[in-house]
This record gives structure tokens, sequence and C-alpha cells, in this order.
């Protein structure tokens, strides 16, 4: 045999073996979602988890990013306690493949911020906004990897009069005086925007009847509260305990034996099991939401991102699947910037430089605050009306589909 075929018969040899070995296994980036699976914000979690992993499964479906494949890994945060909340992160920190987290919320103080920043951990989060600011604004370089999808939440303290003001001009509330009655279950968020929505009434010369406040968890009996509300009389109810449970027994023992007042619960209607627990019991029913799916002709993302999840998961989302879509695309995106998920710090500042449309409106980051800009051409709050199992949007008038009605409870 010549050296020539010698060298040709052991190149065909090697070419043969190559071919018989297995194709390298994709690279695995994986992605941890702190959610809260169990207690009475379990919907929310589930619909967090769902929302990962219907982008993690998009994503893969089109060959991944950057030549990584990714994977959820769940942390269960509970009841949002700090002890569970720092074992969840321990234990998804534990894995070096995960170089991201993210969430709706997990605490209520959002404390872990801080021990995201120490890992340098890429960390997008979609609640609380009040304690992001408080925590970051004072020094926002400390923390190049945390990032809020929702603005600040000063618009829920501030926006509801010039809202119910305009309404009553407009001759489409009538109220039977100027008396507001609030209560709250006791945690940073539902505390803070009453105590915002108290301070802002008293000063517009309202009468505030009461600033309740009970105890955080589950609330079977909110009849102290509403047998005051049967004194008063207040025009105004306004309830800003956000777990959908509570929120439907709360208006169950509402109607029981009703007042004049127009009733406004914060957040918890939006979710789906809100809907399930109180069907038509809740027409009439006031909320908004900050950072919530802008679903109009205007922002066709938002149908986008809602048939997506109903078609996989057939049932429609609140505010925390498609969020925590979004969440996935950006971090998606800026992994394709980057290249290595590893490479944390540089995640997070393409993750802050991002201007991007979204389900819930176009997203770009205050780097004062590194909270999601808010407005009508960022992320606007809007309000909505419950009426026949449907959620009307009324306000901003650039997204509305609908008009505010009077609920069926007050006299016309």
């Amino acid at each position: 045999m010549t050296r020539s075929a010698l060298w040709k018969g052991l190149a065909l040899a090697a070419l043969t073996g190559l071919a018989a070995l297995p194709a390298q296994a994709d690279k695995i980036a994986k992605i941890g979602v702190l959610a809260p699976l169990t207690g009475g914000a379990a919907a929310d979690g589930t619909e967090m988890v769902n929302g990962a992993k219907l982008a993690v499964d998009e994503l893969n479906a089109a060959g991944g990013v950057a030549g990584y494949k990714f994977e959820v890994e769940v942390g269960d945060v509970q009841n949002g306690s700090a002890d569970a909340v720092t074992s969840a992160i321990e234990r998804l920190s534990g894995d070096r493949a995960l170089n991201v987290m993210m969430t709706g919320y997990a605490s209520g103080s959002n404390f872990e911020i801080e021990n995201m920043a120490e890992m340098d951990m890429p960390y997008l989060i979609a609640g609380n906004s009040a304690q992001t600011f408080g925590i970051i604004s004072p020094h926002p370089d400390q923390f190049p990897t945390v990032w809020s999808m929702t603005p600040s939440y000063d618009a829920y303290q501030t926006e509801m009069l010039p809202v119910l003001d305009g309404l009553m001009k407009a001759g489409k509330l009538k109220l039977p005086n100027k008396k507001v009655a609030l209560i709250s279950s006791d945690n940073p968020y539902s505390k803070s925007i009453m105590e915002g929505l108290a301070k802002n009434f008293k000063a517009a010369g309202w009468t505030v009847t009461s600033t309740d406040l009970v105890p955080f968890g589950e609330i079977d009996d909110w009849r102290t509260f509403l047998a005051k509300v049967r004194q008063e009389k207040p025009g105004i109810i306004i309830n800003t305990d956000y777990q959908p449970g509570n929120a439907a027994k709360f208006l169950t023992q509402f109607l029981e034996q009703p007042t004049d007042s127009l009733v406004f619960i914060q957040y918890a209607p939006s979710v789906p099991e809100f809907l399930k627990l109180t069907g038509k019991k809740a027409t009439g029913i006031v909320y908004n939401l900050l950072g919530g799916v802008l679903n109009t002709p205007k922002n066709p993302r938002a149908a986008e991102v809602l048939k997506k999840y109903k078609d996989k998961y057939k049932t429609e989302p609140g505010s925390y699947g498609p969020q925590l879509y979004e969440e996935v695309m950006l971090y998606a995106k800026a992994l394709k910037e980057v290249g290595d998920p590893t490479k944390r710090l540089a995640i997070g500042k393409a993750i802050g430089a991002m201007h991007v449309q979204t389900a819930s409106g176009e997203i770009s980051f205050d780097p004062k605050t590194h909270l999601a800009v808010q407005g009508n051409d960022g992320i606007p709050i809007q309000f909505f009306q419950i009426w026949d199992g449907k959620r009307v949007l009324f306000y901003p008038d650039k997204y509305a589909d609908g008009g505010f009605q009077m609920p069926p409870w007050m006299k016309n």
C-alpha cells in the first residue's frame, strides 16, 4: 500500500469514527423563578412559572440563544417570609448553570434585591416598586443587575382622585358624599398604597372615615370593618389587600348589605381566580394596574402573548403569566447580545439599556431607580371595571375599550 493510500485510509477511518460519535449536547442556561406556589398567592405563583416555561419552550423550539438551551428551575417562596425566600434563593444559586433569577414578587419588602446584588445575579422583578425604589435609588450603581418591570407605585396613590373627578364631571359617577373608607392587610405593598391614598384624599378635602389594618394572611371575616362602613355610609370603599381569596370574601360580605358606595379593590380582581370565586357578583367592582397586560389594538404584542398562553394552558392569565414570559424574553435578548450567561454584570447592563415593546407597554428603565418608566408612552396605569365577567378598560382614554358604569348596587 502506498503512503498516499495509507493516509486516505486513516482519514476515512477517522471520519467514520467521528460520524459514529453522538452530536455535542446543547449547553444549558438555567433560569431561576421565585414564585409563591403555596399559600394565599399560589394562583400568582402558578402563573409566574407557566409564563416562564411558555417563553422557554418557545425559545428552545427556535434553537435556543447563543448556543444555549434553557431550563426553568423553581424556588417556592411560600408566603413570602424572609426564611422561605432566602431558602429558595440559596437552593437555586447553588446550581452553577443558573445565572439569572426572576419573579413577579418574592417577598413583601424585596429584601432579596440586596442578595442578588451581592451575587451579581441578574434579577428581574415585577412587584413592590415602592420597596425596589427605596432600596435602589440611594445607590443605583450598587445594583447593576436588578431591574423592575413595573414603574413607580406612586400612581397607585395619586391617580385615583383625578380619574374619579373626571368620571364625576362627565356625569358617569354620582356619589352620595365625599367620604372614603380604607382597609389594608399588614404588608408593605398594601399598607403603603392605603396610606398614600388616605393622605391624598385628605389633601383633596375628603373625609377619611377609616384606615383599618388587618393581619396579613387569609381573612375569613371582614364584617367588623363593614359594620363601620354601614354606619358611615362612605361614597367610596377601598380595600388594598391583594389576595384574590380575601377579596372575594370581602365582596361577598359587602353585598350582604351593600351601601351606596363605589367599591375599589387593589389588584386582586385582575387575577382569574377572583372571577371564578365571585362570578356575576363582581359586576361593578373597580381596580387598577401598573404593569398589567395592556391588551388593546394599539399594543398587538399583548394579544400575541395572551393567545400563546391561552393556547398552551387553556385558561386566561392575569398579569404575572405574561409578565414572566416577557422577563424571560428580555433575558434571552440580553444573552444574545452578550453571548455568555456567566457574564452576569454584562447581562445586567444589557437589560438596563433595553427599550422594548412588551405585553404591558413599552419597557425602558430609569437609571436612577431601575424601575420601568411610567406613562402613557411607557407603562401606563390602567383602570378597569368588571362587568358581566369581563374586564373593561375605561382609563386612560388612549387605550380604553369601554366606559365606566354605575355599579348595580348603587343608586343611579
